[in-house]
């Protein structure tokens, strides 16, 4: 029974050796994008696209319009190919947060889930098919006691433009 003991000790110990360190949450701070399906856009006209993105747990990042300017908005990114335009990106307005130390000021941030909605545009120039579109969004963390430098998360999904139909 003592060899029992021993073995388990051993095992929690190593355990604790090899495990890497992480912060109190138990995760580093992160936005992930969940995947968007195919937009289907005609050529010469418009769609409307729907970003739904996540804040891991324990953390909040800061609106697109932060009280401060010395706070770094959260923004998302397009990389289009040629024919291909995303406009009217719209955020949603953040949450109000107070902390402690913060006294009566609040800051306006994101956490948790929230969907950012954009423009799609097909050129009447547009080559037709499907094309990829990469993107990224850029985001500043924090958590009830600090805030992280700055990060983009990659994300990508294809637009297919289509002909009008009767042409």
């Amino acid at each position: 029974m003592a060899m029992n003991i021993v073995k388990a000790l051993f095992a929690l110990l190593a355990l604790l050796l090899f495990v890497p360190p992480v912060n109190a949450q138990g995760r580093a701070p992160a936005v992930s994008v969940a995947p968007v399906p195919t937009v289907a856009v005609v050529r010469g006209r418009k769609t409307k696209l729907k970003l739904d993105l996540t804040v891991n747990r324990g953390f909040h990042i800061n609106s697109n319009k932060p009280h401060d300017d010395l706070l770094l908005p959260t923004t998302v990114r397009f990389n289009p190919p040629g024919g291909v335009v995303f406009a009217n990106i719209l955020y949603p307005e953040g949450e109000e947060l107070v902390l402690p130390f913060m006294g009566k000021d609040t800051l306006s941030v994101y956490s948790s889930a929230f969907r950012v909605t954009a423009e799609v545009r097909a050129t009447a120039a547009a080559a037709l098919g499907t094309q990829r579109i990469h993107g990224e969004v850029k985001f500043q963390a924090c958590d009830n006691r600090q805030c992280f430098p700055s990060k983009t998360a990659p994300f990508d999904f294809d637009v297919r433009v289509v002909r009008a139909r009767g042409r």
